[in-house]
């Protein structure tokens, strides 16, 4: 790899591209903290009205306004039945199983959050349902098809108090690396961060394969064992994880024709994935460092290279 330096002719000279590297990344690292303060605010809980007409109409309204709209839906505002993805029985079809589902179960709030935010594929209802009719669909969905959640009923004080505790949704959404919902902000300082990191590293990558000082000329590179034993080790990973990505692909387009459907672990596909490129990067890295002969070009400050 050329480097841009100033320098007499024949001398050993120090680089003057190795600090900008950390630099970007030290700041690449603010940028992240600050982006997680920014999905953090958008994650925070709204504040819930406790109106005692709505509490009564939660209690009473389900067995008959819940079961009309989760079977026909509300087509005077564009509501469509949640039957149609679900299933009459709440058995699944194009969406997920409703009865017996114990995510629902063990937390029935859940029905409630969805119906009014929606989720992948399922529509919002906020907007166009009105809140007793949220409330009737959503006390449906945990009481019908023999489903016994905890509570039992949701109401608007069930979701203020759920309000005030952080979910295990929220908390698996924020620890994500980019969490589901990203908006034009965390857009722009995500690529910024990702501009930021890739600028360091390969800055740093730059300043690991060829040193601190700078030797002008042509250097022919000569492998140790050590090096070997590494790129072979580093190779051996790629192949291995590259079978494991292989494996994990298969499995889960078999459980996407499996009866009932199977849904795909995509955390270990993105897992092995990684790691196959990661383990690339290392090996072009040790090939660069240890197996190819290099050649330092010395310039003037007018063709300084910017790092």
């Amino acid at each position: 790899m050329a480097q841009n330096i100033i320098s007499r002719e024949g001398e050993n000279v120090e680089r003057n591209d190795a600090v900008m590297p950390t630099v970007a990344i030290v700041l690449s690292a603010v940028m992240f903290i600050i982006l997680l303060f920014l999905f953090n605010s958008e994650t925070a809980p709204e504040p819930v009205t406790i109106d005692p007409a709505i509490t009564a109409a939660a209690a009473k309204e389900w067995p008959v306004l819940g079961k009309s709209i989760f079977e026909n839906g509300v087509a005077a505002v564009g509501a469509s039945a949640c039957a149609g993805c679900h299933g009459l029985g709440g058995q699944g079809g194009v969406g997920p199983k409703l009865a017996g589902d114990q995510n629902l179960l063990q937390n029935a709030v859940l029905a409630h959050t969805r119906v009014v935010k929606g989720k992948g594929a399922m529509p919002a209802y906020e907007g166009k349902l009105k809140d007793n009719e949220i409330y009737a669909v959503s006390n449906y969905v945990i009481n019908a098809w023999g489903n016994k959640a905890t509570p039992p009923l949701i109401t608007p004080a069930v979701i203020a108090a759920a309000a005030s505790t952080i979910s295990p949704e929220v908390l698996k959404n924020r620890s994500r690396l980019v969490p589901e919902e990203i908006k034009l902000p965390e857009i722009t300082l995500v690529t910024f961060i990702l501009l930021c990191l890739t600028y360091g590293l390969i800055g740093l990558y730059s300043v690991w394969a060829e040193g601190e000082q700078l030797h002008p000329g042509i250097h022919k590179t000569r492998s140790t064992p050590v090096a070997m034993l590494a790129m072979v080790s580093t190779l051996i990973g790629v192949m291995f994880f590259g079978v494991l990505f292989a494996r994990q692909i298969l499995v889960d387009l078999a459980g996407w024709s499996a009866d009932p459907i199977v849904k795909p672990d995509v955390t270990a596909e993105g897992f092995y994935a990684a790691m196959v490129v990661i383990l690339l990067g290392v090996a072009a890295g040790l090939y660069k460092k240890y197996f190819m002969d290099s050649e330092v070009v010395i310039e003037d400050s007018s063709g300084e290279f910017p790092w």
